[in-house]
């Protein structure tokens, strides 16, 4: 199983005054709207007030949304999204421009980029992450809480 070795954290202690925002693709509503609960959650839980959604068409908008959010001043994103494997290469390419865009921007720009894109091979298997019920896994959640956790201890450096 993909969660294996995870670390188990559910609320972010220090995470209330972040501002964030949860970038989020169009593509596989119903596994969508499993992942956007499970960072809804994971903010509420962690008491996080300041928080923008924002919604783009897929994966591949991902990383340019996130570039412009780090450069208003956002504390944290958590970026979701969902790609499932088909018959052609589209797949891999998509796959490698939201991780690789995603990750440049968070090395960039300092701003921590919890990764809450589900790369599948099939529906079951991002069912099976999305946070719904009978779900496995909460992937939404994991992406949420690792972004506020990694703000929170950046944020430590920040102070005088």
């Amino acid at each position: 199983m993909s969660g294996e070795g995870a670390p188990i954290l559910s609320t972010v202690d220090g995470a209330a005054e972040l501002r964030v925002a949860v970038v989020a693709a169009q593509w596989h509503a119903t596994v969508m709207d499993g992942l956007l609960d499970g960072a809804r959650r994971a903010l509420a839980d962690s008491q996080v007030r300041d928080v923008t959604e924002v919604r783009v068409p897929g994966a591949f908008e991902l990383p340019v949304a996130a570039a412009r959010l780090a450069a208003a001043g956002f504390d944290a994103i958590v970026a979701l999204g969902v790609v499932i494997r088909g018959g052609t290469p589209h797949f891999d390419y998509v796959c490698t421009a939201a991780t690789n865009g995603l990750t440049g921007v968070a090395v960039r720009t300092g701003v921590p980029i919890g990764f809450g894109v589900l790369t599948c091979d099939n529906d079951e298997q991002a069912l099976d992450r999305a946070g719904l019920p009978g779900s496995k896994e909460d992937k939404g959640h994991e992406a949420a809480v690792a972004a506020l956790s990694t703000a929170v201890v950046l944020g430590a450096f920040d102070r005088p």
